[in-house]
């Protein structure tokens, strides 16, 4: 997971320096959300994308779109699905579209975990 996202933000950064791209940090922004979300839900249910523990306790069920409004613009989030409709990712608030969330996710990682900017994600 941690090489996906890895992947995917230097080639963000590599359009955005070669095509001078204005969308970057939007894309940025979405990578990282999506990227947290999926840690989310990997805890909840207990076992990553197509792996069979004995200790999951819910089924995904696909992704579906939602768009959150940010300060860099309408973001379309691919926000995935349980079977129990038992996961909403922390980033987004119930019936509203704001970035506070981020922001407080953020916050609790420096913070609360102790996450510096040379941390990894994959640390707590």
């Amino acid at each position: 997971m941690a090489d996906e996202v890895r992947i995917g933000l230097e080639q963000l950064l590599r359009k955005a320096r070669v095509e001078g791209d204005a969308d970057f940090l939007k894309e940025g922004v979405r990578l990282l959300s999506e990227a947290i979300m999926e840690m989310e839900v990997e805890d909840h249910v207990g076992a990553a994308r197509h792996q069979r523990t004995s200790g999951r306790t819910a089924q995904r069920n696909g992704y579906r779109q939602r768009e959150w409004d940010t300060r860099v613009g309408t973001i379309e989030l691919k926000v995935s699905r349980v079977r129990d409709s038992s996961y909403f990712p922390s980033l987004l608030e119930p019936r509203r579209r704001a970035e506070r969330a981020l922001s407080a996710v953020v916050q609790e990682a420096y913070y609360v975990h102790g996450v510096s900017t040379r941390a990894r994600w994959t640390s707590w």
